[in-house]
């Protein structure tokens, strides 16, 4: 297998290998270059994701991390396709949040969630390849944001929405085009095509490096993870066909309404031009209304 093909690709690996503790560097890795500081693995979360079935249509991670300032985050890793996708995201950043407080638990206990999406398939319009967004509240008329009063560990504190309210982070790798020389770029190249630089230095690829090589998979995981590939392609094959199929029946409505309204246009020119020879001829409005079908008001304007 050639080099740039012989690591395993990302969404494989994070549903079946790097829920490993021993592979949580590369998971950090990644979250540590979204969120542009150290972040470690605490556990990775039970979720709906944590079932084992080749078939399970969800596709999600939950993670338990402690960031640079020792505050404990809860990040959520989607990869699935869905029609509704945002309304998905959504879902899954509330359902991580109340999974994880404790029934009768004060509100202080929810955490910040992380919401990171990693879509390998098309989503809306837009040129770049990662989005961010977060919730702030802005004044309508002073356009302050505003900051809340919150009490932690005895001491009362000033908060922004920021602070308490999820981001989000929408990744759309097919349309990572450049030439990876960031640590982010270096993410992307592998998260689209599955190279990684012999000598990167970016935050868990040395780790993906050695542990997510193809020819140390075992001949049943080789296998499991050839038919995930091969579905893909079948996947998105049957997705390109449908769009073409789709274009061409569109554009075959389009010619046949444009027939169709260029018939009725053209019917309707003629009757104004029979109204206009028939006024010019000094028959009355009355009698140029029956023989057209124009109103009155119609053959006047002419």
């Amino acid at each position: 297998m050639e080099d740039d093909n012989k690591y395993i690709r990302f969404d494989w690996a994070a549903k079946r290998m790097l829920r490993d503790k021993a592979n949580f560097g590369v998971f950090e890795g990644l979250i540590t270059v979204l969120l542009n500081e150290p972040v470690h693995i605490v556990e990775i979360l039970e979720s709906e994701s944590n079932q084992d079935y080749i078939d399970d249509k969800y596709n999600r991670v939950d993670i338990k991390a402690r960031n640079s300032k020792d505050e404990i985050i809860l990040v959520e890793i989607q990869q699935t396709r869905e029609l509704y996708y945002l309304e998905r995201v959504l879902y899954g950043v509330a359902k991580t949040i109340t999974e994880h407080i404790s029934l009768g638990e004060k509100y202080d206990k929810v955490k910040k969630v992380y919401s990171i999406s990693i879509l390998y398939f098309d989503l809306g319009q837009g040129a770049d390849y990662l989005y961010h967004g977060q919730t702030s509240l802005v004044g309508v008329h002073t356009k302050d944001t505003l900051r809340i009063n919150a009490r932690d560990r005895g001491i009362l504190s000033i908060k922004t929405p920021e602070e308490i309210f999820p981001e989000y982070f929408i990744i759309r790798v097919n349309e990572f085009n450049k030439i990876a020389k960031t640590p982010l770029e270096e993410w992307m190249d592998y998260l689209k095509s599955g190279h990684i630089k012999e000598n990167t230095t970016a935050p868990g690829l040395q780790e993906a490096r050695k542990k997510l090589q193809y020819l140390k998979m075992d001949k049943a995981e080789r296998k499991a993870y050839d038919r995930h590939i091969d579905n893909i392609m079948v996947q998105n094959d049957v997705l390109d066909t449908a769009k073409m199929e789709g274009r061409a029946e569109g554009r075959a409505e389009g010619r046949a309404e444009g027939r169709a309204e260029g018939r009725a246009e053209g019917r309707a020119e003629e009757r104004k031009s029979v109204a206009r020879n028939l006024k010019a001829m000094g028959l009355d409005l009355q009698a140029i209304e029956q023989a057209t079908g124009l109103s009155q008001k119609e053959i006047e304007s002419l």
